[in-house]
């Protein structure tokens, strides 16, 4: 249960979302939005170990903050905001190096693949890893306990982010005294692995991805170009190894799934007729969403509004956390 629980969740500016973001993050964040108190943060600092376009960050940022909105993100229980307007996350950053080991971070996932794949180059293990990479968790702390998160959301892969804030809200409270609360990840419902347009996971380091709010030529474009099989029409498909169908089950009721997957699997339905169906789907539920995301990008002054009330309401909440950190380090 998370009633009466401060939930937070990241997102990374690091390009256009997706279907797959919009199944396994967005979809679900707006949720929860609806029924909680939610900080949601643009991640735009933890970016910048990997992106070094300032005007790439900006623009991912605004893609973020659009689509929230568009989804229907609700405003009042959600506080959405940049990560960098925020002053004191900074400052805790700062103050939580000082009691984090160095061996903590290094087990971080990130950083192991970073050495696992230099040794396998005959690399330097530290080749290209930057200390934005490497204290990746400390920041990643900051941002979980400057808010007094009780929940984060994350993927089963993020889950370590989770228990890294635990292990440095530990290591702090031992020192100063009880100061911070001791975040538990939420794990969300397994939704399968979402496919890309060649059966594979969808993602961008593949190429097989289909942007959130394409335009609808293009949106129509993408799902036309979906790998299938040779089977004809007449002949009997496995739904349940179906990209066409994959897809068709995060955009429908339970009711139209289940015809449409009863019909998929029934002789009489060619992939064309399957692909034309799943883009009308997705295009009916989209259409209205993407009208809005068009208008937000096409005048960000509407999103500058609504980041900087976030970064106002967010900063509230963070300078009295960094006020009983200062002290206790600082006197």
């Amino acid at each position: 249960m998370i009633d009466n629980k401060i939930v937070l969740t990241g997102i990374k500016p690091t390009g256009t979302p997706h279907f797959g973001n919009y199944v396994g993050a967005l979809k679900p964040l707006v949720q929860m939005s609806q029924d909680h108190k939610t900080f949601v943060f643009i991640a735009d600092l933890h970016a910048l170990n990997i992106m070094h376009n300032p005007d790439d960050v900006r623009h991912h940022s605004y893609e973020i903050a659009a689509i929230l909105v568009a989804l229907g993100l609700n405003l009042e229980n959600a506080v959405l905001f940049r990560q960098s307007d925020i002053d004191a996350v900074y400052k805790l950053n700062t103050f939580l190096m000082n009691v984090t080991p160095k061996g903590l971070m290094n087990r971080a996932h990130s950083y192991k693949a970073a050495m696992d794949k230099n040794t396998a180059a005959g690399n330097d293990i530290d080749s290209g890893v930057n200390m934005g990479l490497y204290t990746y968790p400390v920041l990643m702390a900051a941002d979980i306990l400057l808010y007094g998160a009780d929940i984060v959301p994350v993927g089963a892969d993020q889950k370590q982010h989770v228990e890294f804030a635990r292990d440095i809200a530990g290591y702090f409270n031992n020192i100063y005294g009880e100061t911070f609360k001791l975040p538990e990840p939420m794990i969300g419902a397994d939704t399968g692995i979402i496919p890309g347009l060649d059966g594979r996971k969808m993602s961008k380091s593949y190429d097989n991805v289909i942007p959130l709010f394409a335009s609808e030529k293009d949106l129509k474009k993408g799902i036309m170009r979906i790998i299938t099989d040779s089977k004809t029409p007449e002949e009997p498909k496995d739904p349940d190894t179906s990209t066409i169908v994959a897809l068709y089950r995060h955009f429908a009721t339970d009711a139209e799934f289940a015809d449409f997957r009863a019909r998929f699997a029934a002789p009489g339905m060619g992939y064309g007729a399957a692909k034309t169906e799943l883009f009308e789907k997705i295009n009916s539920v989209l259409s209205p969403m993407r009208a809005i995301y068009d208008q937000l990008m096409t005048d960000t002054s509407k999103l500058d509004e609504i980041l900087a009330s976030g970064a106002e309401r967010a900063t509230a909440v963070a300078e009295k956390t960094i006020s009983r950190v200062r002290k206790k380090m600082l006197g």
